[in-house]
């Protein structure tokens, strides 16, 4: 098992910067990715940006490219996500999830475990 914490969520007027991070904690020596997926209510989960923990290598959802960076610190088993200009569009309930190797690394089926999520919201 792996858990999963967020925290940095909150209110911030549009243009404002947040940084959302996950700890994670467990079992986390076979984790090869972790993203962070967005929802609002009525509306599906959806992919925001993701980290493959070796390499760094990162991929992003368009709407957040240039805007959103994703980063990890291995040592401390935790992923960041740092969010600039942020946008009322933006606000939603935020998930970081762990990935063990599925291809699938766009989609929430791709993932194993999953936080509680944070709120984010922005206002205009």
């Amino acid at each position: 098992q792996v858990q999963l914490a967020e925290s940095g969520g909150g209110l911030v007027q549009a243009g404002g910067s947040l940084r959302l991070s996950c700890a994670a904690s467990g079992r986390t020596f076979n984790t090869y990715a972790m993203g962070w997926f967005r929802q609002t209510p009525g509306k599906e989960r959806e992919f925001v940006a993701t980290i493959r923990l070796s390499s760094g290598i990162t991929y992003y959802t368009n709407s957040v490219k240039g805007r959103f960076t994703i980063c990890r610190d291995n040592a401390k088993n935790t992923v960041y996500l740092q969010m600039n200009s942020l946008k009322p569009e933006d606000t939603a309930v935020y998930f970081c999830a762990s990935n063990r190797g599925s291809v699938n690394l766009m989609l929430p089926r791709g993932y194993d475990y999953w936080g509680q999520g944070t709120q984010v919201t922005v206002s205009s």
